[in-house]
């Protein structure tokens, strides 16, 4: 095990750490679109700031910090290229996961190199085939956001009821590069940078340690807990992973805000030669979308502010907030698909240029708002069923 001892790193730094990545991330990003994939040299900078290791276990040398850091750091990365900070927000949610499974499980990923990456596709595919000592998979999973740059993959699947009878397993099966090839399919209308291939697996053996039930990590009983027991390994794991598929759009908001500023400043109309910029209805839209994301962002913060107040206390998380913490994180997207939706329209003919970062942010947030988790109509109708007496039929909060 790689007991490194992080060095002493805050919230401030990483966030300016990001900060300063943002030009090079809209630099290089007509080239991921165009390559379908995030830049290596991204991953890279991501790596030398220490990106990664936010959520990474310190018994790995990770920080080990609260979500907050985490979240503020993608949002930030986000107002430069939406893909980058998807791919980032994704791949590193995965150290926090991983931090669940079993020690050895553990070991197997950073025993060599703590800097090793995961990707995932948690859509239940697997074809499962429980053996002496584990699993045999088999199947064929979508969606796998920055896997050319990983080297292991977290897989979804159900494992039949020992006696037959019951309700399947879902479980979250850990596959090495080995193991499992990538299609090439990702040829998307927006968050084309996000290289989000498919992965095959064929009769794949994967031992039992190598696998976490989505059930441990609803009740807080997760096997690497005797390792990683901080009070941030204890939150659920419907709560964190959302947010990272949907607080990257916060992000590009804002960074479609900050173009469309400098845009309606400048533009001068051809017609009555009036700027954008004193245009009624354009100084409505920029501050409506600037409190919105003032909103969002605090929504968020507290969110996990309250989370880990209870986890630290050891204290239960309640259903009712569960769900709606979910239902907000749930709400995200779509609103900032409205949003952008209107900075869009504000620029007028000139904005529907592909050269435009406005355009770029409008496919590539209308692109996320299509991910199973930032749909809000499902998680919402759940919540006002309870809300109303009904009993809760989502696990993933």
């Amino acid at each position: 095990m790689k007991n490194a001892t992080a060095p002493s790193i805050d919230t401030a730094d990483l966030v300016a750490r990001a900060r300063d990545l943002v030009p090079a991330l809209r630099a290089r990003a007509a080239q991921a679109e165009q390559e379908c994939r995030v830049p290596a040299e991204t991953i890279r900078d991501f790596q030398d700031a220490g990106l990664f290791r936010i959520l990474q276990p310190k018994a790995w040398g990770g920080y080990e910090m609260d979500p907050e850091t985490f979240y503020a750091v993608q949002m930030t990365l986000a107002e430069g290229c939406m893909s980058s900070a998807w791919v980032y927000g994704v791949v590193a949610v995965h150290n926090w996961q991983l931090a669940l499974f079993d020690p050895q499980a553990q070991a197997d990923v950073w025993g060599e190199n703590p800097a090793t990456l995961i990707s995932s596709s948690y859509m239940p595919k697997a074809q499962v085939t429980p053996v002496d000592g584990g699993y045999r998979i088999s199947g064929r999973w979508g969606f796998s956001s920055g896997v050319d740059h990983c080297d292991w993959v977290f897989l979804g699947g159900l494992v039949p009821a020992a006696d037959g009878k019951g309700p399947p397993d879902y479980r979250t099966f850990l596959v090495p590069r080995a193991d499992f090839t990538v299609l090439p399919v990702w040829d998307t209308l927006g968050l084309r940078g996000t290289g989000s291939h498919d992965v095959i697996v064929e009769n794949a053996f994967v031992p039992a340690y190598r696998s976490h039930r989505s059930k441990d990590g609803f009740a807080a009983t997760s096997p690497g807990l005797k390792l990683n027991d901080a009070p941030l390994f204890t939150l659920p794991f419907g709560q964190i992973f959302v947010r990272a598929v949907s607080s990257s759009s916060i992000g590009a908001l804002q960074g479609a805000l900050n173009d469309f500023r400098d845009y309606a400043t400048n533009k001068v109309s051809s017609n009555d030669f009036s700027r954008t910029a004193d245009d009624p209805s354009a100084q409505l839209i920029a501050a409506e979308t600037a409190a919105a994301i003032d909103e969002m962002k605090m929504t968020l913060f507290r969110n996990f502010g309250v989370l880990m107040d209870q986890a630290k206390a050891g204290q239960p998380f309640d259903l009712d907030q569960r769900l709606l913490f979910r239902f907000q994180s749930g709400q995200i997207v779509d609103r900032c698909a409205q949003l952008i939706s209107r900075l869009f329209y504000a620029c007028g003919a000139q904005g529907v240029y592909r050269s435009s970062p406005i355009a770029r942010a409008f496919v590539d947030i209308h692109t996320g708002r299509t991910h199973v988790a930032n749909n809000p109509d499902k998680v919402g109708r759940n919540f006002g069923g309870v809300l109303f007496g009904a009993a809760n039929s989502d696990t993933f909060i």
